[in-house]
């Protein structure tokens, strides 16, 4: 079942810059400030900065749809014509996300929590 698009990933070049620019967007402190990883929580939203994300092929903002069932929503769109940019992958404490490409170029994303 697919639950609700709840988070968005951001690919950025620049963390501190982008991490001052959201923080001055969102009026907030990031949760979580890694150097892999920059997270914030805004009006219910989870927004994130991924400094690798360009390498992993994110051309872009990625929304990121929360389901309960990660691997069949993703042999579902890969059914449906998608191709897979990032397989499932556990980013720790057992949230899983993957990513798929969709016949635009559009990109995809499923998230399923623990």
């Amino acid at each position: 079942m697919t639950a609700a698009l709840k988070t968005i990933i951001y690919p950025v070049k620049d963390l501190a810059r982008a991490k001052a620019l959201f923080s001055a967007l969102l009026e907030a402190e990031p949760y979580v400030d890694e150097p892999y990883y920059v997270g914030f929580e805004a009006a219910g939203q989870d927004v994130g900065l991924d400094p690798n994300g360009h390498s992993r092929g994110m051309t872009g903002p990625v929304p990121y749809w929360h389901v309960t069932d990660i691997r069949t929503r993703l042999a579902a769109l890969v059914s449906a014509g998608a191709e897979v940019q990032q397989d499932v992958q556990d980013v720790g404490n057992g949230r899983l996300i993957a990513f798929v490409k969709d016949a635009d170029g559009n990109l995809v994303g499923l998230l399923q929590d623990a």
